[in-house]
């Protein structure tokens, strides 16, 4: 009997408390009914979205991700990035040229594509690569920012028009000296070709003490600068990331006369120390959005150290509003909705960063997100959800903390960022730092609208 009423008594509480539940919108949290949390459902959307200008940041050795860029996004404007490189001995260390008559058949500027390494117009747009010499050194010491700007020869030393392939694999003749050349599968590249007068110049003719090290030869050579000719490429253009590393290089093959025996060669210059200019001329709907004075409630998010939105909370403190102190957030959820019509032909960012300022307005992980608080909620969100539009992030902790007061907030921001990680374990990482290395944009919905960005908040009161 005893158990019967303790049934019983179980069954009414539970009937109260899912009686309690209320939702001022259709939108809940998408919670798996095993892990289902009761209590009452607040959806707040007093939150201001504003869109700013991002961090300028460094782009010295951008090695596995490195762009040249002319991109006219017909929402955001255009997107330039230009390359400076050094130009290294074969090796990187001194050098001995071979005894005899060279004469220099080809040399080709090789530059492998990244993993995904191209966001834009693929299928009409062709592009002009030009390169030029630079005129001044690239100082390894020093940190150079994307609104660097470097001297160079106006006049080429080599250039290429093309169609961004950047998952099409290439075939190459291999020169293997002494023996028949063969034929090599490379990783999808661009193969630039270079002067063979700057090449001989700069190398094979070049003084002997610049050969004697690899310091001594950059201070005479320099190195190289990349950039696209507007003029010259056609369509709207896109963003191009490449691999400076091992296999990006200029390529030189040269024949060998010696002893009256005629040989073919080759030998590999490699460029590295890469710095990147980034340069955004944005449209007039992106400009009206960073000078406040845009009516449609938009907000602009762009990767390659493009645009960020400041995320305000008005009145944080009563966001609860009756209950106040007296409740405990079991979980809350920030949601924004990419605006229909900006996703096609240019695809949002698939994941998006989201962190706070800490008091010395240093970039900080949110308490959801940080492995150093146990409240972490694992796995924080923040990738794109094409069923719906959406990007979800987890913030309870932050939230409650807000509300209680101990956390302050010195900023909030929302922002594009490369791919997250996922642990063995399950757990998520995302990077928020300044990105320069993804060109994704996303459009999302501040305010004037049904869809406008908003907390869902499910909290249970407790006792005063």
């Amino acid at each position: 009997m005893k158990f019967y009423k303790l049934g019983l008594l179980t069954l009414l509480i539970s009937l109260f408390i899912f009686g309690g539940c209320k939702r001022q919108d259709g939108i809940g949290l998408d919670v798996d009914p095993a892990n289902q949390i009761n209590g009452t459902l607040l959806v707040d959307t007093s939150l201001v979205m504003t869109t700013e200008y991002e961090d300028s940041v460094a782009t010295n050795n951008l090695t596995t991700r490195a762009p040249i860029a002319n991109f006219n996004d017909p929402i955001f404007g255009n997107t330039e990035a230009n390359m400076a490189a050094l130009l290294n001995l074969p090796g990187s260390v001194a050098y001995t040229l071979p005894t005899g008559t060279i004469s220099i058949d080809s040399a080709v500027l090789v530059l492998p594509y990244s993993t995904d390494g191209f966001y834009g117009d693929s299928l009409l747009s062709t592009f002009k690569v030009n390169v030029h010499q630079l005129s001044e050194n690239i100082v390894t010491t020093k940190s150079y920012y994307n609104t660097n700007q470097f001297k160079f020869n106006t006049t080429p030393i080599g250039s290429k028009t093309f169609k961004a392939r950047a998952h099409d694999t290439l075939q190459v003749y291999n020169i293997v000296k002494g023996g028949p050349d063969t034929i090599v599968k490379l990783v999808p590249q661009i193969r630039i070709p270079i002067n063979t007068n700057f090449v001989y110049n700069n190398f094979f003719n070049a003084p002997a003490n610049t050969l004697r090290s690899n310091a001594a030869y950059q201070n005479y050579a320099k190195g190289l600068y990349l950039t696209i000719d507007k003029n010259a490429s056609t369509g709207v253009g896109g963003n191009m990331f490449f691999n400076i590393d091992s296999n990006a290089k200029i390529q030189v093959y040269y024949k060998l006369t010696a002893s009256g025996t005629v040989d073919t060669a080759s030998i590999a210059l490699p460029i590295t120390s890469n710095v990147n200019q980034i340069k955004h001329t944005y449209s007039a709907k992106v400009d009206a959005a960073l000078n406040k004075t845009s009516t449609d409630g938009l907000v602009y998010l762009q990767g390659l150290v493009g645009l960020r939105s400041k995320i305000s909370f008005p009145d944080v403190k009563n966001i609860l509003g009756a209950v106040g102190k007296n409740a405990v957030i079991n979980r809350a959820e920030l949601v924004v909705k990419v605006a229909p019509g900006t996703t096609t032909p240019f695809a949002p960012n698939t994941q998006l960063s989201l962190y706070r300022l800490d008091l010395a307005r240093q970039r900080i992980q949110l308490q959801d997100a940080s492995t150093a608080d146990i409240r972490n909620a694992g796995r924080f969100g923040g990738e794109y959800n094409p069923a719906d539009g959406t990007y979800h992030f987890y913030v309870t902790a932050y939230l409650q903390d807000l509300i209680s007061g101990k956390s302050i907030d010195y900023g909030t921001y929302l922002a594009a960022s490369g791919p997250s990680t996922i642990s063995s374990s399950g757990a998520q990482t995302i990077d928020i730092s300044v990105t320069p290395s993804y060109a994704q944009r996303t459009v999302v919905i501040g305010k004037n609208s049904a869809d406008r960005v908003k907390l869902n908040i499910i909290y249970t009161k407790t006792n005063p």
